[in-house]
């Protein structure tokens, strides 16, 4: 059967700053149709940053829709036609003050299939050297540095919430144990 929907109409509900909504009507698979509601996002990118000591730079900060602080790796939004690897190398020194000798693209996460269109682009940074955050005016964070195995078992048990910080650090956990990367080059 072929799997692929058809969009036949589409109303936009929201124009924002960050996201966009809408509310499509798409032609199914079997010829009837279905609304689909979308939230529409440029996307964003994620740094895994690992010290030559194998800690990650994680960010704390407080996370408006959970109401809580969170732990998670540094991140932010795409602007619009700019390239991601540009993006994440622009986040990991805004928010941790860091720059690193060496990247790994990581690849692509989904965080919302059901509903939104956001792609978030994972990397690996090493070879760190450090200077001085620059943070956005409305942008308030803690840098911290936790060994990679410790934030695994923080996912595992539960503490650590945040998928695009899941997927990464057991994606470099994972390269790590299998000797695919070198971190003293």
């Amino acid at each position: 059967m072929e799997l692929i929907e058809k969009t036949l109409e589409q109303e936009y509900i929201y124009k924002g700053k960050i996201i966009n909504t809408r509310v499509d009507v798409a032609q199914l698979p079997n010829g009837r149709t279905a609304k689909r509601e979308v939230v529409e996002h440029t996307g964003g990118v994620a740094v895994v940053a690992l010290t030559d000591d194998f800690e990650v730079l994680l960010v704390k900060q407080f996370r408006y829709p959970y109401m809580e602080v969170i732990q998670e790796i540094p991140a932010g939004k795409l602007e619009k036609g700019e390239d991601p690897f540009d993006t994440g190398k622009r986040e990991l020194k805004e928010e941790t003050g860091a720059t690193a000798e060496h990247y790994m693209d990581l690849g692509k996460f989904y965080p919302t299939p059901g509903y939104c269109g956001e792609i978030i682009h994972l990397y690996l940074a090493w070879g760190l050297s450090f200077g001085d955050q620059k943070l956005d005016e409305d942008e308030f964070l803690n840098v911290e540095r936790v060994p990679l195995e410790k934030i695994a078992d923080d996912i595992l048990g539960g503490k650590i919430r945040d998928g695009k910080t899941q997927a990464a650090i057991l994606k470099t956990l994972v390269l790590v144990q299998r000797g695919k990367i070198d971190i003293k080059k």
